[in-house]
């Protein structure tokens, strides 16, 4: 069946005069007209619909993949079927399709699962990401994929990975093929075997590439467009955790020492969270739906709720201790050395207090935090050569030397940091980069100082929002959740921007209530314009703090840090490179 053509999608006065605008203030420009500040259709609201009676149909029968040798179809990527299953269309989480379930591995051991429409499929792939350090295949881990018509309707083929092993923890890294694999190589190596498999099964490839990931999923998202450009048409990436070393050794552990000040109990607990969080609010002159939207322009300082000489805190009259002062300053000012640079490009912006529980602080005071976990995981086995398995939280550094020990290790394989995108855009790509201002894990100043390096190097702000665009989502916690709006459909943008040069001047996240109904929405402008509250709804409005963001950071955003690894000659060799 041939394929369908795309319609073409026209936009209404309104929307261009919107696009208009706020691109001016993204430029630096500071007015917006009337008709720009009028309610707009988001950008990702209309779409082509497809229906089970339209697309490409298969080539061949499911029960017939398992039976493809297919262990040569991919120079270099050596991958076996395990299993294709016949799934009907209302067994399918990601929509109402039936597919053929086809499950697999990559050398060694690359675990992945990809859903191929029987019916409807429109030569689009879809690949998904991870969250955490991965371990699991999870094709519904698409969170910027909310209500996309096109995936709930199967134009998609989906495909994920468990990035090469099936443990939650850092164990697997102790094995540096697994450690290229996660770090690196798996999401190139799979959207290969995708590719060969779809030809194999349809009688031709996919047109169009896709990827939506969100925390170890934005990282990965990150590591495609730096590393591997042409893999993919349009790539986005949630609240990446790109900046993977420093994340969870000195920003985890940062938090993580201030909250269990000097080695002792939890200054700070779940049960402080709601009164700071009021406290910041009226510190901060929030609007009435207690929303910060633009948190880094609000400098309050705890010190404004120590309790006075012989006060107790209580819940009428909630204050901080002198060691819960010091506590909350330090979460919001970031993981400092010795000179008071940052170690970690990011700090918690106020406003997102509510978010903390279980990850920043403990439900009591002799709890374990989330960050504690997430640093013993790295220290012992993912940056040195040797299991480190007595290391701690407690044993970070805050220094020059420690930092540069450790980077030294860890970001060559790690990380996604590289603001050299030209490869990217020349081969025609398009990215989308959100992040929820209330993220407890990832904190969003480090993605705005990303976006903001890869403005530097591809030429300035208008040269990168040809093909780059950044949403930053008021209130939201990390990949959703929190106070704000959270869903919202990136994936319609994003094909639309690919396929018909349409560029997302706006994103309309919503609040969802647990039937399913939207209680809320909100709309989101491209970095660093935030949507102001006001008496009739929404105005967009440049942030000067956003704008006008520096760290004073002992790092850099640049190229050549990278590096490769391959077994030569029977022992593991690690060079410098991309790929």
């Amino acid at each position: 069946m041939p394929l369908l053509p795309r319609r073409r999608r026209r936009k209404t006065p309104t929307l261009m005069a919107t696009l208009v605008a706020v691109l001016a203030l993204v430029a630096g420009g500071s007015t917006l007209t009337a008709s720009a500040t009028s309610a707009a259709p988001a950008a990702s609201s209309t779409t082509t619909s497809t229906t089970a009676a339209t697309g490409i149909g298969p080539a061949m029968p499911c029960s017939g993949v398992p039976a493809l040798d297919l262990a040569a179809a991919v120079p270099g990527v050596p991958f076996e079927i395990t299993s294709a299953t016949e799934l009907a269309a209302q067994d399918n989480t990601l929509g109402d399709w039936a597919a053929c379930d086809v499950k697999g591995v990559i050398a060694p051991q690359i675990h992945f699962e990809i859903k191929l429409p029987v019916t409807g499929w429109q030569a689009d792939y879809l690949q998904v990401g991870c969250g955490g350090l991965c371990g699991n295949v999870n094709l519904t881990n698409a969170p910027a994929s909310a209500g996309c018509v096109p995936l709930t309707d199967g134009a998609f083929a989906v495909a994920s990975s468990d990035e090469g092993h099936s443990q939650g923890g850092g164990l697997f890294s102790t094995d540096p093929t697994l450690r290229a694999d996660f770090g690196y190589k798996s999401d190139h190596q799979l959207v290969q075997a995708a590719q060969a498999l779809i030809k194999k099964y349809y009688g031709r490839a996919a047109t169009h590439t896709y990827f939506d990931g969100c925390s170890q999923g934005g990282h990965q998202a990150l590591t495609e467009a730096q590393r591997y450009p042409a893999d993919f048409d349009g790539i986005i990436a949630g609240a990446p955790a790109n900046n993977f070393t420093a994340l969870n050794t000195f920003s985890h552990a940062w938090t993580a020492q201030s909250v269990y000040l000097n080695g002792g109990p939890a200054t700070l607990t779940n049960a402080d969270l709601a009164p700071l969080h009021e406290a910041v609010l009226k510190g901060c002159d929030a609007p009435a739906d207690g929303i910060i939207a633009d948190p880094l322009a609000c400098d309050w300082d705890p010190a404004d709720i120590r309790c006075a000489a012989g006060q107790t805190s209580t819940p009428d009259a909630y204050c901080l201790t002198a060691d819960q002062v010091t506590t909350v300053r330090r979460i919001y000012a970031g993981p400092t050395d010795e000179h008071g640079r940052l170690l970690y490009p990011a700090y918690q912006l106020r406003g997102s207090e509510p978010n903390w529980a279980g990850v920043i602080t403990p439900a009591t005071a002799t709890g374990t935090s989330g960050d504690i976990g997430f640093v013993r995981e790295t220290l012992r086995y993912q940056i040195f050569d040797t299991p480190q398995p007595s290391l701690t939280y407690k044993d970070i550094a805050f220094t020059r030397a420690s930092y540069k020990r450790i980077m030294a290790l860890g970001e060559g394989m790690y990380d996604a940091t590289d603001p050299d995108l030209s490869a990217f855009k020349k081969a025609g790509g398009k990215l989308i980069l959100w992040h929820g201002l209330g993220d407890q894990h990832i904190p969003a100043v480090g993605t705005m100082a990303y976006y903001k390096a890869v403005e530097q190097e591809m030429g300035g702000a208008s040269a990168t929002t040809d093909f780059a665009r950044l949403f930053l989502l008021p209130g939201v916690a990390h990949c959703g959740g929190g106070q704000g709006p959270d869903t919202f459909d990136a994936l319609t943008a994003l094909t639309g921007w690919v396929t018909e040069g349409d560029a997302p001047a706006r994103l309309t996240t919503r609040s969802l209530d647990g039937d399913g109904r939207t209680t809320a929405t909100r709309p989101a402008y491209p970095f660093p314009v935030y949507a102001r509250s006001t008496a009739d709804g929404y105005t967009p409005v440049r942030s000067a703090a956003e704008a006008d963001l520096k760290l004073n950071w002992l790092g850099s955003f640049r190229s050549g840090y990278e590096t490769v690894g391959a077994w030569v000659g029977g022992k593991w060799v690690v060079r410098k490179g991309r790929s």
